[in-house]
């Protein structure tokens, strides 16, 4: 069983993604039902938090059926991310997660995100104060480095677990790469292998199959796998991977019915928690995902990401549900 300080999460646990506009409560909602093990907010700005910004408050919202769950946050100023750490803890989330990964420019270029991978003193120095700032675990997301000049991810690691980090993420690219190329899972298998690591170590970056899962799994001896664009639209990829890794064989696809019913979860609750206007706004950067694939989509995927009425976006999923049928059974 895969711990993360007394949290038990596993025995090969499989993690969401904390991705900017997506991995907000409606799409962590159909991702737990889907088989989801631990899940993580969006990143949160640090100064966001300090400053009471509506939109980065909102973003500690979790609810209880997600649990465990883990609020990440970002930043570049120690004292900073020491607050909102603190504040972070009082919406009682499971652990607090660092982002130390996230390639974007006006992130990382400001010495926040990878950025702090061009500081790893400052980077040991800001977890070290993070983690005697709260009670609960604190755990690490990162990449391999800033390019391929700068990686030094055993070191940040070893670093990072003295100062008190219970388990550390790794996506098996560097900054300078962004989401191009391959994902390297040797350097996360060395952090991994390493006889000074105890902490759990997830691997992240391009699994998109149980198959490569598996693959993976046994290749890199990680102790979980955290999945990000994969589940964009398919968050039935969780529970497709515990079954082959239980079993060896593959479960069926989602049908269209079921890609239809998770949709209309997944835009309900946007509806809810931002209010129709937002709400289905939002919503529209999912439905090519949820309905790829399917033949002569573009005049239906039009209606849906221009509509701005939940009722009507309703009506045409229904139309799809019934249009679609003959056509998806043979796709």
């Amino acid at each position: 069983m895969v711990k993360i300080g007394n949290i038990e999460v596993g025995e090969f646990p499989l993690l969401l993604a904390p991705m900017e506009d997506v991995s907000d409560p409606p799409f962590r909602a159909v991702c737990k039902e889907n088989g989801a093990d631990l899940m993580y907010t969006e990143f949160i700005s640090a100064e966001g938090l300090i400053r009471d910004a509506a939109k980065s408050v909102q973003k500690l919202d979790i609810y209880d059926y997600e649990r465990p769950i883990g609020i990440q946050i970002f930043g570049d100023k120690i004292e900073s991310m020491r607050e909102a750490a603190a504040i972070a803890e009082e919406a009682q989330p499971e652990l607090v997660d660092i982002n130390y990964g996230c390639p974007v420019k006006k992130v990382a270029c400001k010495g926040a995100g990878a950025g702090i991978l061009l500081d790893i003193p400052k980077m040991q120095k800001m977890t070290e104060e993070i983690v005697k700032q709260v009670k609960l675990p604190v755990t690490v997301k990162t990449r391999l480095g800033w390019d391929d000049s700068t990686i030094r991810i055993v070191e940040v690691a070893k670093r990072l677990q003295d100062v008190g980090i219970q388990a550390l993420t790794i996506h098996g690219r560097t900054r300078q790469q962004m989401y191009k190329g391959v994902a390297d899972w040797t350097k996360i298998a060395e952090v991994k292998n390493h006889p000074d690591i105890h902490i759990p170590i997830f691997g992240n970056g391009d699994i998109d199959s149980p198959e490569k899962a598996l693959e993976y799994k046994n290749k890199y001896e990680v102790d979980g796998i955290m999945i990000g664009r994969a589940a964009i639209g398919y968050p039935w990829i969780f529970n497709e991977i515990k079954y082959f890794l239980e079993t060896g064989k593959k479960l069926e696809e989602p049908t269209l019915n079921d890609r239809i019913e998770v949709t209309k979860k997944h835009l309900d609750f946007s509806v809810q928690w931002k209010g129709e206007k937002q709400g289905l706004f939002e919503m529209r950067r999912h439905y090519t995902n949820y309905f790829r694939g399917l033949p002569n989509f573009k005049p239906y995927r039009m209606k849906l990401v221009t509509l701005d009425s939940h009722a009507e976006i309703v009506e045409v999923l229904q139309d799809i549900k019934e249009n679609f049928q003959e056509v998806y059974a043979a796709v």
